[in-house]
This record gives C-alpha cells, structure tokens and sequence, in this order.
C-alpha cells in the first residue's frame, strides 16, 4: 500500500497522535507472543501504515513488524515466521498493507508469499500463493494494497514490472495482463475517483516507480489493464 520510509519515528508519532485523536484458509502459525514494550528506541523503519479508525500505526522492521497504539506509550513486536526478503540496492524492500478488518499484511520480494496478522490477536499466519502464470521465475511482491471496490489485493514485482490480483482467501495469485510492464514498481495506491471518470473505467490504481509513476485502468473484470504515466498524490 501508498507508504514510505520511515527515519525518525519519534518525531512523527506526536503530530500523528493529534491528528488520529482529533480526527478520529492457510493453517496459521502458532502465534509467538507479542511483546510490549516501553519508550524504548523504536528500530529503522522499511515501510509504515496509518490506520486512524483504530488509532494504530504499523511498522515493518527488518526484524519484523511492531504496531503502536498512539493513545499509549507502549508497541506491540510481532516477529513474522521465516519472513524472507532481500534488502536495496537489489530491488524495492517488501510491502505493508492494510486490510478491510485492520489486519496487516506484508510480502515478501523474493518469493510470492504474504504474511497476515489478525488485528485482534496478533496472530501471524503464513501464506504461500499459487501463481497462475510465470512459474518459472522467481516471484515476490514489492508493492501491496488493499482496493475495497474490487474486493481483493493487488501486488506489483518491480523485478518483473508484474501487477497481480490477490483474493482475500490468500490462496491464489492471477496475473493482471498490462499494456506495458512497471518498472521499478515500489508503491501502489487506490486513486480516488473524479466525477468525470467514465462510468466504465476502473482506473482506481496507481503506481510509484522510482522516478515515475503510472495510472493503471483496470478492465471490468480485473484480468486486463492499461498502464498510462501520470502523477500519483501521496496519501
């Protein structure tokens, strides 16, 4: 999902917390028990997510994910289970996504498996994707978001310049057709919709490369896309 970097999280969390407070079937693995802790220095960031209905924030960590509830002082550390991922310069890091209930999601750039982590328990479970196209390669997702119009997940290779539609089952990957491959595909983000789109066109993605970014017109039923350069808003 639309996400960044993450340098300096004591100097985001305050302002964060205003805002957030004024505006207001893989078998899983066994969980491990999550951790609390204190005010204690929070480690890099890779990506972060902001969930204001719940007063949350994400965090995906090399060492895994840690949410903070911004109306404590404490975070939760959730270790993802034999979570594979290759770091820069090789490509874009893995993603962190939202889903429709709160849970997270993160990928992996290496190999096309997601990690889940219930919102309620923190219980991480592995998922390991069936590709329907490019077995033969080596698949991993390094952009991943959640689109409710569609009822499903998209995730982008940036090896492969790949878009594929993800049900919310986890089972099964299908690759989206694109009119042009997506280079360098690090973020991926649901655009709003204008008044003046055509009642027929879905163009509800948009994609951040490196120096550029894409809309992506999806058909109606999401097999197929035309990837066209325009600029994408942060948010």
């Amino acid at each position: 999902m639309w996400n960044g970097n993450f340098g300096n999280t004591r100097a985001f969390l305050p302002a964060l917390v205003a805002v957030l407070i004024g505006g207001c079937d893989a078998a899983p693995v066994p969980p491990q028990a999550p951790k609390a802790a204190g005010a204690a220095a929070e480690p890099p960031s890779l990506r972060y997510q902001v969930d204001p209905a719940r007063n949350r924030v994400w965090f995906l960590t090399r060492e895994g994910v840690f949410m903070h509830e911004v109306t404590t002082p404490e975070r939760t550390v959730v270790p993802l289970p034999a979570w594979l991922w290759a770091d820069e310069p090789y490509g874009c890091l893995p993603d962190l996504a939202l889903g429709p209930r709160g849970e997270a999601v993160i990928t992996s750039n290496v190999v096309p498996t997601l990690w889940r982590i219930d919102p309620d328990t923190f219980a991480v479970s592995v998922h390991p994707l069936a590709l329907d196209a490019d077995t033969d390669k080596d698949v991993g997702f390094s952009a991943l978001v959640y689109s409710a119009e569609h009822g499903a997940f998209f995730a982008a290779s940036d090896l492969h310049g790949s878009l594929w539609r993800i049900d919310r089952t986890f089972r099964q990957a299908e690759k989206v057709q694109l009119s042009d491959p997506l280079p360098r595909a690090c973020g991926l983000a649901v655009r709003p919709r204008i008044a003046q789109q055509r009642a027929n066109r879905m163009d509800r993605l948009c994609m951040r490369g490196a120096q550029e970014s894409w809309a992506i017109d999806l058909s109606p039923d999401q097999r197929a896309a035309y990837v066209r350069a325009a600029p994408c808003a942060r948010g």
